[in-house]
């Protein structure tokens, strides 16, 4: 078996990036900072999206609240949701793997790292944008699904014109990001790296940048629309004067449907690479892994109809659209089986990461069991805007895609940093969220089954829901405990952490053979892939009986010393950053027309100074 050496680091290689201030930060188009910069942002807007759910259990936490008017309760619901899924668990996706794509393919960086940072300035005008509308007549408040006429009436308010604009930046900021992450999949890889070869998370991010592409112009069609509508007095939506608000559902859940898998793919790429590590055996069925990540992809486009089952489609639709739901369930099946595959007699280690994983499989599992139901469309018409829906999306999503997220900071957070997040209080930070999860978020079944609709922002006394609601709330405030505990344990370790090497886990992949954090240019030398799992073949060799045995250090081949000659780095640019700027001006020059046309107009300037100063800089510095 040929077997290679982890490169020992350089110099350069130990040394952690450089802190030049924000100026370094601002002008940064390394992949790794701009990952960092992603993350940072995100876990921002964890923090504002929990307040704003603490604010909606708090209010539904006794019969006829009082916390919120109906009015705060609208913003609170729109925002809450908006929040979470277009500010937090995308960007944190894209801050996994801005960071760890190119170290897993073993590049240097992204195939467009300029492009890379401006996709980051633009998710951040569109974010800063849309929290922007709280200070000037409140959140938007129709809706995070944005149906007409809910998005397009009470034009004098210019709360949904936020959203509309906002969502219509950051999808931008997304197409971006995947045009980036495709061609460096497609060109980047390290020699030898096959497809078969690459890493799990890897596939997945390929995969929903393929989802992102070809279902983000759909919504955008609809926002814009829904901006003209409201604007100018185009009457796309308006079923009064010849419009067809069903066309905007369509338009949505086209979108929508593929944006569920955008979410969950990347929980389940972090969880394919935690498992194996910590189970210390290969990933069971890792092409049969691949493969169901491709056919989630590929069937996600064809089911967005069943969040549309009460909207009068007929049933020859509804029992298309039925079957199709039924059918999405068996690759995410496979999946479930193969992780559970890999922990059947595996010799685990039950720390963070792990834990995080094994919880994401539970709790997964549940909400796709409930999503299973919404397949049957008599069961679905009865479920439909009841809390039973609220209670699915919320373990698909957060007990889903939070939790592997989760399991991916804790598990990447020392490569990152150079530092691990402490053990005891990482448990203690999994079981307050795992408890209080469940806590919240199981009793919402029985009150959907109870008859309670979502989207209402009080209930009478008497009707039975008074003692589940209570217990929510309380639930909701044990998961809050459970982020405090996490956000302590981020700043405890960032002042006190204990240092870690370049492989704490004794893990697989590539990421795990350069210094933590990895230098500027991540690699000394291009390593060279000859296995799939190739860190592990380069660590352990195989008995006759199929056992792992370790490579002794001094019998592993020493490949070359020395960083290779031709190591070239993308240039600093402060230009994608100014081009960031002039949209968000623009933007609000746009909600604010006719005089807010001079916005407009500096905005652009802004920005056309940003684009042309971008494309008339340098490439790159030179020589490292």
């Amino acid at each position: 078996m040929a077997t290679l050496t982890p490169q020992a680091p350089s110099p350069a290689s130990t040394a952690a990036p450089g802190r030049g201030g924000i100026w370094e930060w601002i002008t940064t188009t390394d992949h790794k900072k701009i990952g960092i910069l992603y993350g940072f942002s995100s876990i921002l807007f964890f923090v504002v999206g929990g307040v704003e759910a603490l604010f909606i259990r708090l209010q539904l936490a006794v019969p006829n609240g009082e916390i919120l008017s109906a009015d705060a309760y609208n913003q609170m619901f729109t925002m809450h949701a908006t929040t979470m899924v277009f500010l937090v668990v995308m960007p944190i996706a894209s801050a996994f793997a801005n960071y760890f794509l190119p170290l897993q393919l073993g590049a240097r960086d992204v195939a467009f790292p300029r492009l890379n940072a401006f996709s980051y300035w633009l998710y951040l005008a569109g974010a800063l944008f849309l929290t922007v509308s709280f200070f000037v007549g409140g959140g938007a408040d129709g809706g995070w699904f944005g149906y007409a006429p809910l998005s397009t009436q009470v034009t004098e308010v210019v709360r949904m014109d936020y959203w509309s604009l906002g969502l219509q930046v950051l999808g931008v900021a997304s197409i971006a990001s995947s045009v980036n992450f495709i061609t460096t999949v497609l060109t980047m890889r390290a020699p030898g790296m096959t497809l078969m070869r690459m890493p799990v998370f890897s596939w997945m991010v390929f995969i929903i940048s393929f989802l992102l592409l070809f279902s983000l112009p759909m919504v955008t069609v609809g926002l814009i629309q829904v901006f003209l509508d409201r604007n100018i007095g185009t009457l796309f939506f308006d079923a009064a004067n010849g419009g067809d608000p069903v066309l905007w559902q369509h338009l949505f859940w086209l979108f929508g449907h593929p944006e569920v898998y955008v979410l969950i793919l990347p929980a389940m790429g972090i969880v394919s690479e935690v498992l194996p590590t910590f189970a210390r055996k290969p990933l069971f069925g890792r092409s049969f892994v691949i493969f169901s990540g491709i056919a989630i992809g590929f069937m996600g486009f064809g089911v967005w109809a069943h969040h549309m089952f009460t909207s009068g489609l007929g049933p020859v639709a509804e029992a298309a659209f039925a079957l199709t739901t039924m059918f999405i369930a068996v690759p995410t099946g496979v999946k479930i089986f193969n992780w559970l595959g890999t922990i059947w007699g595996g010799s685990l280690e039950l720390n963070t990461p792990m834990l995080f994983s094994l919880g994401f499989i539970f709790l997964f599992v549940i909400g796709g069991l409930s999503g299973v139901t919404h397949s049957i469309v008599p069961a679905d018409s009865q479920q439909h805007d009841s809390y039973y829906v609220v209670a699915h999306f919320h373990y698909v999503l957060f007990g889903g895609a939070i939790f592997g997220i989760f399991s991916g900071i804790y598990y990447w957070f020392p490569k990152v940093f150079g530092k691990l997040l402490n053990e005891r209080i990482g448990k203690v930070n999994f079981w307050l969220m795992f408890i209080g999860m469940n806590l919240t978020f199981a009793p919402m079944h029985v009150l959907g089954l109870n008859g309670m609709p979502r989207r209402t922002y009080r209930y009478a006394e008497g009707l039975g829901l008074d003692v589940w609601n209570l217990v929510a709330t309380i639930g909701s405030l044990v998961l809050a405990l459970g982020i405090a505990v996490f956000l302590y344990n981020g700043w405890r370790t960032f002042r006190k952490g204990e240092v870690a090497g370049p492989d704490p886990w004794d893990a697989r992949t590539l990421e795990w053979t350069t210094s933590s954090p990895p230098p500027e240019h991540n690699f000394d030398r291009i390593p060279v892939v000859h296995h799939e799992d190739d860190f592990w073949h380069q660590k352990y060799t195989t008995d006759e009986e199929g056992r792992a045995v370790a490579i002794p250090a001094d019998l592993r081949p020493v490949v070359a010393e020395g960083p290779d000659e031709d190591i070239h780095l993308p240039s600093p640019s402060y230009h994608p950053a100014l081009a960031g700027l002039g949209i968000f001006v623009m933007l609000l020059g746009l909600v604010y027309v006719p005089w807010g046309l001079i916005a407009v107009g500096v905005g652009g300037i802004g920005f056309l100074w940003g684009m042309f100063g971008w494309s008339l800089e340098p490439l790159v510095r030179g020589d490292h």
